[in-house]
């Protein structure tokens, strides 16, 4: 791989986040980034990740439970996007 392309996907990673997207979505492309810049974090790593570029509303509701497993917090963080948009807020305005 180019080093300018590889550099390029790290730089994505870093600066990505939640923005208007759905918390799957979002996950899925931190994945491929990941995936395709072989970036191989840990698990608690990989969640950290995650969890720092969630939409604030989000990230605020998760910071009340203990998250260590990347799929127990990806389901509890689908629990409260549901939770967002059964109300109707207007979470993915923020980010």
């Amino acid at each position: 791989m180019p080093r300018h392309y590889s550099k390029e996907l790290y730089q994505r990673l870093q600066s990505l986040s939640q923005g208007i997207k759905s918390v799957d979505e979002y996950f899925k492309e931190m994945k491929l980034i990941m995936t395709r810049a072989n970036v191989e974090d840990d698990m608690e790593d990989t969640t950290a990740r995650f969890m720092n570029s969630l939409n604030h509303d989000i990230a605020y509701i998760m910071e009340l439970y203990h998250y260590m497993e990347l799929e127990n917090t990806m389901h509890m963080v689908m629990k409260v996007e549901k939770q967002f948009k059964r109300k109707g807020t207007n979470w993915q305005s923020q980010s």
